[in-house]
């Protein structure tokens, strides 16, 4: 399991307007992009590889 005790949380911009319901990612931590649920910050996150990350960002922004 990865450590997240560092991370630091931030929100999408484009979250705004929708009850709260978004996703917060942790993206200063050295080899990894950390995501969990806004609603529940201690609850579990999911941690991916800066690549794999970068690929799901670059294929969701063709839904703009």
């Amino acid at each position: 399991m990865a450590d997240l005790t560092d991370a630091h949380w931030r929100k999408s911009t484009r979250s705004g307007g929708n009850g709260g319901e978004c996703v917060e990612v942790a993206d200063n931590l050295p080899g990894l992009v950390a995501v969990r649920d806004s609603k529940d910050p201690h609850g579990p996150a999911l941690a991916f590889p800066p690549a794999a990350w970068a690929t799901f960002v670059q294929a969701t922004d063709t839904f703009r």
